[in-house]
């Protein structure tokens, strides 16, 4: 098919027809990066995360596997390079007027260093943090652009942290969707009911509220099985003495928000209530600590100070939380931009939006947990979820 025919085709596509938010919103994104390139000295920034890129444009697909890539200059417009037959859907979901297309067969290098040269760039600021593009690409790019390549990474996440209302009324969406789902999850569990047969509960009524495509499957496991951190649904029927670990992020407009649940089919060891009690006072712990101006590392502390205390520091061996956002898979959360954990000085801002997962494990035995997504407001946390945080016992 020649660029003619795709171009008249396209036509018919209105820009911004499954658009996720209105167009001031991504102008408003642009150029507050724009502002950075600006203040950096940067001539332009290459994104090819698809995290990024659809935080900027509103872009997305199932198909961000095939390379793509977004071009924004300190001045004008940006201009986006996709797979021919990607072409139709992210005129839909964007409302730039530059997009470029590579054919199957061809080498999308070549064609982005083409883009590249008529921008008139002799410098080109990427993501070298990124993990969607493979080391061989990586070398191509360096190889094939005709321009000087410096590091770029950071920029867009920095801007991501804080959410605006739009993306937050999203998230408070995903939210309900996930609450939906582990309610349905946690009234399924009970003795010879099967992983899976909790899954497509959790699933189902997740859908059912809303939610779209979800960036990683949800972790649901039983017994011993419980005990082995992000494991999930394996056809196993539960039995009298099972711990049961849920968890599900449920996304809306791509933006995720995320919730963990414990189920004890019986009555619970005493050891077990204790390693539970100690989970939901640490959660609230961490809660009570999140307001603006607190770093991010005394969020973590205030939990991990809970947990040393009750004896659990071995089985408690990570971040208390995490940034939540834009998501695609394999991963539903923004951890690799913000944590809560020691260390990260960052200071919490109204807007920020955070998942706290507390699990204490007995590895290869048992988990027991609590969760919240949480958005942190002008003056603490406002959880999103009002399922009730207690282990469900059946």
């Amino acid at each position: 098919m020649s660029m003619r025919q795709t171009s008249d085709l396209s036509i018919s596509v209105r820009p911004g027809r499954e658009a996720v938010f209105p167009k001031g919103e991504f102008n408003r994104r642009i150029a507050a990066l724009q502002s950075r390139l600006h203040e950096e000295g940067a001539e332009a920034l290459l994104l090819t995360g698809p995290e990024n890129i659809f935080w900027a444009t509103g872009r997305q697909t199932a198909g961000y596997f095939a390379f793509q890539a977004l071009v924004v200059p300190v001045e004008g417009a940006p201009r986006l390079l996709v797979r021919q037959l990607e072409e139709t859907g992210a005129r839909a979901a964007t409302y730039l007027d530059r997009i470029e297309t590579w054919q199957d067969g061809a080498d999308p290098i070549t064609v982005l260093a083409r883009m590249v040269s008529e921008m008139g760039l002799s410098r080109l600021a990427c993501e070298r943090t990124g993990w969607f593009v493979s080391p061989d690409t990586r070398a191509r790019m360096e190889a094939g652009l005709p321009v000087a390549l410096t590091d770029g990474s950071g920029w867009v996440e920095d801007l991501r942290v804080v959410k605006s209302p739009l993306e937050l009324d999203a998230i408070r969406r995903a939210a309900g969707y996930a609450q939906a789902g582990l309610g349905a999850a946690i009234a399924t569990c009970g003795k010879r009911v099967s992983e899976n047969d909790v899954a497509a509960a959790m699933m189902a009524a997740a859908l059912s509220a809303g939610s779209e495509a979800m960036a990683m499957e949800p972790l649901v496991s039983s017994g011993p099985r419980s005990g082995i951190p992000h494991a999930t649904w394996r056809r196993r029927t539960m039995r009298h003495g099972d711990a049961v670990f849920l968890e599900l992020a449920a996304s809306h407009d791509r933006y995720h928000a995320a919730l963990m649940r414990s189920v004890w089919i019986g009555p619970p060891p005493a050891e077990v209530s204790r390693m539970m009690d100690t989970a939901l006072r640490a959660l609230e712990a961490a809660l009570k600590m999140m307001r603006p101006g607190v770093p991010c590392a005394a969020v973590h502390e205030a939990a991990q100070a809970v947990i040393d205390d009750a004896g659990y520091s071995a089985a408690f061996r990570k971040r208390v939380g995490y940034s939540m956002g834009v998501a695609f898979a394999p991963d539903w959360g923004e951890g690799a931009i913000l944590s809560l954990f020691t260390g990260v000085e960052r200071l919490l801002e109204p807007g920020m939006v955070f998942h706290l997962p507390v699990t204490l494990r007995s590895y290869g035995a048992y988990t027991v947990g609590v969760s919240e997504t949480v958005i942190v407001t002008e003056t603490g946390a406002e959880p999103l979820s009002t399922l009730p945080r207690a282990m469900t016992l059946k």
